[in-house]
This record gives structure tokens, C-alpha cells and sequence, in this order.
């Protein structure tokens, strides 16, 4: 499986708009809205209605009520010197850059693809645009949350995290069981090491020996990023065990015995199961309906 962004689209009045989970939150392609006003200059739509005073006192006010981190006494600033003037400007690199906001992201690194905004700034947006239109948008926008391969695909991308918040959990084990007994020179693979007890029980190798067997594959991940749903649920379960051993001073070698023991076990009592095999095919039809909006 490879890392990605969890991301869709909906269509809105025959107009594709882009989705893209950021945290839990369902963020709404803004340069998609705009195209709705101005194909060939979306950018330009968002940079004039960002500049207007009355959509100013708006997102500003929503970081105020949502963001503890943003740059209020900036924003009341420019609020009486720049935003009353024919002259105020404001674009989504500013107001990100300067002013630390989060309801709109600029199109930059990994969101690339546009900028992007919260459910309640793209509304008040799209309301600018067409009052029409953005009924349209809530339509189905709330659509999209009944959707169960989209929602499903949040849940994978879930389940990827779960196997990354367990590890936190039994790297702590490590640290408070192992670390204390080792040299420094020692501590600095110890993690490592660990890490691969759980690879070499579950994968039959370790991180670097996948690596070198699949190096188009590394560029972009790593042999945990790369497995199935099965794989990973099995993956969840030893980390926990493995935390639980550590915290017992089991040695790594009978560890890793036990561990691969019970790997075995999971994979023969869960590969035929029917919860698995379900989510198995949504997964293959996320996939499928992705690789059509690429293509």
C-alpha cells in the first residue's frame, strides 16, 4: 500500500470538485469552485474574493473562533490599515505564511493540486460565487459522507495509523525495558533492530533486506506501507504482544519465536475471514475508482 493523501471528488452541476481529508476534516478544493466562475483564472476568482471586506471579517474571524495558533493581532491590524482600501490584497500564501491560518491551505507541496479550504470557508465561498451553486455543493458534498468506498478509504487510511500509533507504544516498552541495559553505541540501533523483529516474524525479512529486493518500490515507502489489509491487522496484534513480552524481559530471540508463531496462527484463522474478504474488495474498489480519476 502506498502512502498517500485520502482524496476524491464529487461533481457539482457537471463542475469536478476536489476533496481532500486533512485530519478529519473533509477540506473542499477552492481553485476547483473558482473554475465555476473562471476556467482559465481560478487563482485570480480566489484572490478577489479573499480581498473583499466583508470575506475577510469571515475567515478571519472562523481562525479566530478555531485556530489558538493564528495571528490575530496581525489580522486586527491589517484589518484597519489595508483591508478598507481598493488597494488590500490578500492571496492564500499570505494568509497561511503570515498570519499561520488553517481553514485555507495554498496550493504548495503535497497539496499541489490546488488550494483548498474547510467545509465552512468553501461554503461561504461558493456562496460568493453563485448562492445557486453552493446549494448544489452542500448537496453533495453531504452525499460524499454516505459514500462507502470514500469512506472506507478513510477507514484504511485509519488503519495504516493505528499500526503507526501501536508502534509508539511498543517503542516506549523498548525504551523502558531494553535502553536502560545498553551501551549509547547500543541504543542507537536498538530500534531499529526491534522494529525488524516484528518484520522478520511477520514478512520473513527484514526492512533493509525488502528494500534491497524491491528498490522502485523504497523510493516511495516501506514494506509495511506496501501490504495488505490482512498483513496489517496481523501487524496491529504484535506490536502489542511485542510490547507486552518486552515489558516481561522475554529475550528478542524467544520474542521473536513467539511472534512468528502467532503470526502463522493469525494468517491461517483470519485469511478466510468473511469481515476481512469484505474489506478486502472495498479496498480493491477504492482502488479501482482512483486509478480512474488519475487517468
Amino acid at each position: 500500500m502506498k502512502k498517500e493523501l485520502v482524496t476524491t471528488e464529487i461533481i457539482v452541476k457537471e463542475n469536478k470538485i476536489g476533496i481532500m481529508r486533512v485530519g478529519n476534516v473533509n477540506y473542499i478544493s477552492l481553485t476547483d469552485l473558482a473554475k465555476y466562475a473562471n476556467p482559465e483564472e481560478p487563482s485570480g476568482v480566489i484572490r478577489n474574493w479573499m480581498s473583499n471586506k466583508n470575506s475577510f471579517d469571515y475567515y478571519s474571524l472562523w481562525e479566530e473562533i478555531n485556530n489558538e495558533n493564528f495571528n490575530s493581532v496581525e489580522s486586527h491590524r491589517i484589518k484597519m490599515a489595508e483591508v478598507p482600501y481598493n488597494r488590500f490584497t490578500m492571496t492564500p500564501n499570505r494568509w497561511k505564511k503570515d498570519f499561520n491560518a488553517i481553514g485555507i491551505i495554498p496550493s504548495s507541496g503535497k497539496y499541489s493540486n490546488g488550494t483548498f479550504a474547510h467545509p465552512d470557508i468553501a461554503f461561504e465561498f461558493a456562496s460568493w460565487l453563485s448562492p445557486e451553486f453552493k446549494l448544489y455543493l452542500i448537496t453533495e458534498f453531504e452525499r460524499l459522507k454516505t459514500n462507502e468506498a470514500y469512506q472506507y478509504k478513510v477507514e484504511w487510511s485509519a488503519t495504516r495509523l493505528l499500526s503507526k500509533v501501536n508502534y509508539v507504544v511498543h517503542t516506549d516498552a523498548i525504551k523502558k525495558c531494553i535502553v536502560p541495559t545498553l551501551t549509547e553505541k547500543q541504543k542507537q540501533f536498538v530500534y531499529a533492530e526491534e522494529a525488524d523483529v516484528l518484520n522478520v516474524a511477520l514478512f520473513g525479512m527484514t526492512a533493509k533486506e525488502w528494500r534491497e529486493s524491491n528498490p522502485s518500490l523504497a523510493k516511495n515507502g516501506n514494506i509495511r506501507d506496501y501490504t495488505d489489509l490482512l498483513h496489517l491487522v496481523i501487524l496491529n496484534n504484535l506490536q502489542n504482544t511485542n510490547a507486552e513480552l518486552i515489558e516481561e524481559k522475554v529475550p528478542q530471540r524467544e520474542r521473536l519465536v513467539r511472534l512468528n508463531n502467532l503470526a502463522r496462527r493469525q494468517m491461517e484463522a483470519l485469511k478466510d475471514n468473511k469481515s476481512i474478504k469484505d474489506l478486502e474488495l472495498l479496498q480493491k474498489q477504492v482502488n479501482e475508482k482512483n486509478n480512474l480519476i488519475l487517468n
